[in-house]
């Protein structure tokens, strides 16, 4: 993602528990990380990256949800003709009320970052940059294939091929992903309530400001989530505090999908890159993951999940 200034399956489930509110589990969603972690770097065209397509599918398979995979071939700024997998897991696809839940799930293909130039082409391992936010959406899979909803539809999708951008180039030559999915959705006539995007949700005390497309497309999703964060106790690290715009999958999800999509991103204050220090570098590895930080983004979802489909928000 880059900065940029604003414009304008059918459920299985052997549970019979309805509507009590889930545990999230800050453990397995840090195993789920360290998972993808192992595979090496996913970049789209690599053998890492098909492994832990396949792996995520699984996963997605074992939590009882409906899988879908759409394939596409990603068309990069360097002129390269990419294999790339949009992964969505659905539950309840039959119910109008529903939300989308999403992150990326590849890796940029150079530590652009790197202050050493020799570590400068090698591609990032992407631990928070991508693995973090699919490692919370790993666990909220788990969860639901545990225990029914009552009345919510929830969608859960992994964009592919969102971090082969070019820095200096046009906002679309990043998110493919998200992209051919706003514009091919998985299923005729698609609809969604509103969108979660989770992007570097790992490191240890994070700051989640008020994304400025966020406020501009999804100011009442912003309302909802940092009020639940607050009462839960996070409103040192979910700020009312807001943010400059950046590109990122969830501008391509509001402006042609037209659902309203936020992004919760870490963006620490007084940082020279406005993210993380390991943000493109190597040192994106497990050593930037915090499961503290993973199980309180996690949380907050659990639990505007269970208030959504209890009518309690």
């Amino acid at each position: 993602m880059i900065l940029c200034g604003i414009f304008i399956c059918n459920l299985s489930c052997k549970s019979d528990k309805f509507s009590t509110e889930m545990v999230f589990d800050e453990t397995s969603a840090y195993a789920a990380v360290r998972k993808q972690v192992s595979f090496g770097s996913r970049v789209p065209g690599t053998e890492a990256h098909v492994k832990c397509k396949d792996w995520l599918v699984s996963e997605f398979q074992k939590n009882k949800a409906d899988v879908i995979i759409q394939d596409f071939v990603a068309k990069t700024y360097d002129k390269k003709e990419l294999q790339a997998f949009n992964i969505i897991a659905n539950y309840y696809p039959e119910r109008k009320h529903r939300i989308l839940i999403a992150a990326h799930w590849d890796n940029r293909p150079i530590s652009d970052q790197e202050t050493d130039t020799a570590k400068s082409k090698l591609p990032v391992l992407g631990a928070d940059d991508g693995a973090s936010g699919v490692g919370v959406i790993i666990e909220l899979s788990r969860l639901l294939g545990e225990q029914k909803l009552k009345n919510l539809g929830i969608d859960l999708i992994l964009f592919d091929a969102e971090d082969y951008g070019d820095s200096n180039g046009e906002m679309e030559s990043w998110c493919l992903g998200s992209q051919y999915w706003a514009k091919n959705f998985h299923k005729e006539g698609y609809k969604a309530d509103y969108g979660i995007l989770l992007d570097m949700v790992g490191a240890s005390n994070p700051v989640f400001d008020k994304e400025e497309y966020s406020l501009f497309f999804a100011p009442k999703v912003i309302e909802k989530v940092w009020k639940i964060a607050n009462d839960l106790g996070y409103k040192n690290h979910f700020v009312n505090v807001n943010g400059q715009g950046l590109v990122d999958d969830h501008i391509f999800v509001n402006r042609d999908a037209r659902i309203p999509m936020i992004d919760i991103i870490n963006r620490p204050r007084g940082s020279k890159t406005n993210f993380v220090p390991h943000w493109h570098t190597q040192k994106d590895d497990m050593n930037a993951i915090d499961p503290k930080s993973l199980g309180m983004v996690g949380k907050v979802l659990t639990r505007l999940i269970y208030l959504e489909d209890t009518n309690k928000i």
